[in-house]
């Protein structure tokens, strides 16, 4: 089996997994924070550029900016939806407004120098926009998951990234970068916590995934900027290396505080 296609099959759907399972140990909000790694839509772009060079995925990168506003779309539509829809209605109306919102900014075209400001500021009005976290009756929280919860987060991120990647020649890259950041991942962990533990641990899961973003606007904006110059190599190593170390300090900082209590 081709390199290339192992990379698709394999590495973002792992990195999901191993993700979601850290996010079960240490409660809802940090498995928002830790679902908003780049480890689908860094993969994403990973391919991108080696399938059609760094000028190409600089490009796609500088557009990810923008899809992670929709992203933070999704979060707020999903967090309304959810004080009055099942989870199934809700994830429908989320994708739909982000969907929508994708096609919309994939016709505009912002260098990463604007667009980071442009997605740090979209995510601080999705922050402010959520609902506040009402309390709840009725609710039973249980710590069980379905067996193939793990597996299907594990395939729909395999068939995103094998379908923007296959397709990403013919889409170009600026709507190549936008789907990169779809929420996949996301959505799998916001209906469950919607199912599972109610809207107002959906809520709070939903404010992690918007903390988390701005690690992943950072991770795109030095893809963006320095692919072309450094090379791919050089420019993910650090990409990567100052999100984690973000998140890493986020999660630190979180800890010296009361841990939550609820799992995702």
């Amino acid at each position: 089996m081709p390199v290339m296609l192992l990379l698709k099959l394999l590495l973002a759907p792992a990195l999901v997994v191993g993700s979601s399972l850290a996010g079960r140990r240490w409660g809802a909000q940090v498995t928002g924070v830790l679902v908003t790694l780049p480890v689908v839509a860094g993969p994403i772009l990973l391919i991108t550029c080696l399938e059609h060079g760094t000028a190409f995925g600089a490009a796609a990168a500088s557009s990810s900016l923008l899809g992670l506003v929709t992203l933070a779309l999704f979060a707020v539509a999903f967090a309304w939806c959810s004080r009055r829809m099942r989870w199934a209605g809700a994830l429908a109306t989320a994708w739909a407004a982000c969907l929508v919102a994708d096609l919309a900014v994939a016709q505009v075209s912002l260098p990463a120098w604007w667009g980071l400001p442009v997605t740090l500021a979209g995510i601080a009005a999705a922050s402010r926009a959520l609902p506040p976290v009402e309390a709840e009756v009725g609710v039973r929280p249980t710590r069980t998951w379905p067996w193939w919860d793990l597996p299907g987060r594990a395939a729909a991120t395999a068939c995103l990234v094998l379908l923007v990647t296959t397709l990403s020649g013919a889409l170009g890259p600026e709507m190549t970068g936008v789907l990169a950041p779809f929420p996949i991942a996301t959505s799998v962990v916001a209906a469950f916590v919607l199912a599972r533990h109610g809207s107002a641990e959906t809520v709070r899961t939903l404010r992690g995934v918007l903390t988390g973003l701005v690690g992943f606007a950072v991770f795109c904006f030095i893809v963006a900027v320095l692919v072309d110059r450094w090379g791919t190599a050089a420019a993910f190593g650090l990409a990567l290396t100052v999100t984690v170390a973000g998140q890493l300090a986020w999660l630190r900082s979180r800890a010296s505080r009361r841990p939550s209590t609820v799992p995702a």
